[in-house]
């Protein structure tokens, strides 16, 4: 098996806001998998590196490391992380680039030849999938791919769905790999599969409406839930719809969330609702720091990256971005951008360093995820990019 390594940009611009600099954007969901791991299915290849200049100093616990790109040699694959291909890709042969709308996308590397950047030169196979111009377009993945990722993960080794569970649509269309659900749940699979991992928790009351997705050991506490990809080990309550859980977050209570990107370690305090359709049914602009985007899409709701907190109650205004560990609690209505590290969310006060790093010490562990030397400083070093701090 060929190793891969995920090209990214080297300074993403503000449409990939709240997580450029803040994290690997490989380590984004677009559909049911991260933009790695689809790369990695697509190539039947094994990831080994990211190359990110924009997340020096970022340490992964269960992904590949953050590399330089004088270290990589074939035989291997460079894939570019703003493309999504479509899975399953078509049979390679010994195609040397893979093309999309007139652009590579990816690049075959030979047994001993070194990776000097991106090339032309030699054959090149026309393959399917999104181009990626912003995080909002993993919205627009989603809406794409959840129905055939789902379906594709279909198996016969599915545990039995448990009596008292409400099946509409076709039983053969939801897969339980060792999912645990409670007498009382609707499963709806007339719109498309429905896949529960190992570990995942249902709780009666809940309605899940398919193309769903929930990752290893997320809890689903009640509520309606259509087209979502979450997971692993969230926690997840009320109305959601059409919305990336990138893992480890925690949605527990009422309130709706909607057409949205939810980082790693966030968490929405009880009664926080996004808007993710205009009062004019119009297209919906991004407002990053001065800077205005245009996202072609009329529903978009919140762009929340990791680490970022909000008060019970909080308003999250159509097309929000809030900045990684930001912590929102002074304003019931949010602005339209929050700046990263942000304490309060409606002045210039941010976290402190060293305030920051005890909250992870309490929060990371409930996840079976130490905070020791590696990651202490991997979190340091975000605060240091996103913050300006030397």
């Amino acid at each position: 098996m060929s190793a891969l390594y995920l090209l990214e940009p080297t300074a993403p611009d503000p449409s990939w806001a709240p997580f450029a600099g803040a994290v690997p954007l490989s380590e984004l969901r677009a559909g049911m998998w991260r933009l790695r791991e689809r790369w990695s299915r697509a190539l039947n290849a094994r990831a080994a590196g990211i190359v990110a200049p924009h997340v020096a100093g970022h340490y992964q616990v269960h992904g590949p490391p953050v590399v330089e790109p004088a270290t990589i040699a074939g035989p291997a694959w460079v894939a570019d992380v703003t493309f999504a291909p479509k899975l399953p890709m078509r049979a390679l042969g010994a195609t040397r680039r893979l093309l999309h709308a007139g652009r590579t996308v990816a690049w075959r590397l030979d047994a001993g030849q070194r990776w000097e950047g991106p090339f032309e030169r030699g054959d090149g196979l026309v393959v399917e999938g999104r181009v990626l111009g912003g995080v909002f377009d993993l919205v627009t993945a989603l809406e794409h791919f959840l129905f055939s990722d789902t379906l594709e993960s279909l198996s016969e080794t599915t545990s039995a769905i448990p009596d008292g569970t409400v099946v509409l649509g076709n039983p053969a269309a939801i897969g339980l790999h060792g999912a645990e659900v409670e007498p009382g749940v609707v499963l709806d699979a007339r719109k498309g599969a429905i896949i529960l991992e190992r570990g995942v928790q249902v709780r009666s009351g809940t309605r899940i409406e398919g193309p769903f997705w929930a990752g290893e050991g997320t809890w689903l506490l009640g509520g309606q839930f259509r087209s979502v990809s979450a997971g692993p080990l969230c926690r997840l309550h009320g109305e959601i719809s059409t919305t990336v859980f990138n893992g480890y977050a925690n949605k527990s209570h009422d309130g709706f969330v909607g057409h949205s990107v939810i980082g790693e370690w966030v968490n929405l305090g009880a009664g926080t609702i996004t808007s993710n359709l205009k009062n004019t049914y119009g297209p919906i602009r991004l407002d990053i720091a001065g800077t205005r985007i245009e996202t072609g899409r009329s529903n978009l709701g919140a762009l929340i990256g990791d680490h970022a907190k909000t008060a019970i109650g909080t308003l999250l205004p159509t097309g929000a971005v809030v900045g990684a560990a930001a912590n929102i609690f002074a304003a019931t209505r949010a602005a339209k951008y929050t700046p990263p590290f942000s304490w309060g969310g409606d002045g210039d006060a941010r976290t402190d360093v060293d305030q920051f790093i005890a909250t992870a010490r309490r929060i990371l562990p409930r996840r079976d995820v130490a905070v020791d030397v590696e990651m202490e400083a991997s979190l340091r070093a975000l605060h240091r990019r996103l913050c300006g701090v030397k």
